[in-house]
């Protein structure tokens, strides 16, 4: 059980009318929880063993192999900030689907969690953006370079 601070708890009535400090606070989606434990973790929260982790792990060098192998820094930091979306955005995708309904029906509203999952994919969308949308190649020596790299380890296997 969470002990809590009485004097920084919020407090709500008991059954005899009495304010008691609340134990922890409600949130009926699992987001807030999700981007708080990717926060303070980081990278280690997925240490490679789980599917999810591979996953993701082989959809990162997915990325880096789109954009020629040979990142800079800046995209690896964009690199590392789409993958962690894209955990966040699976995750939310996963947990919609398994409700009834995402309509409230007593406010006949979306719920909260589907305008948070639209701004996820907008924020995911201009991560690939910034990286480039086009595929682009390792760079590739010209004929003469590569015939020359290949000759030259022949010539020196012969001349043994």
């Amino acid at each position: 059980m969470v002990e809590t601070d009485e004097a920084t708890a919020p407090l709500t009535k008991g059954r005899r009318g009495r304010k008691r400090p609340r134990i922890r606070p409600y949130h009926k989606h699992g987001l807030t929880t999700l981007r708080r434990t990717v926060e303070a973790l980081g990278g280690r929260l997925l240490d490679g063993r789980t599917t999810l982790a591979k996953q993701l792990a082989a959809w990162r060098a997915d990325l880096v192999r789109d954009l020629g192998g040979d990142v800079t820094t800046q995209q690896l930091a964009i690199i590392d900030l789409a993958t962690k979306t894209k955990l966040m955005l699976d995750s939310i995708d996963a947990w919609m689907l398994a409700q009834r309904s995402l309509i409230n029906a007593r406010k006949r509203a979306l719920i909260p969690v589907v305008r948070e999952r639209q701004a996820l994919a907008d924020a995911l969308a201009r991560y690939l953006g910034q990286l480039g949308l086009e595929r682009r190649g390792k760079p590739v020596p010209d004929l003469a370079a590569y015939l020359a790299g290949k000759t030259l380890p022949a010539a020196a296997e012969r001349a043994r």
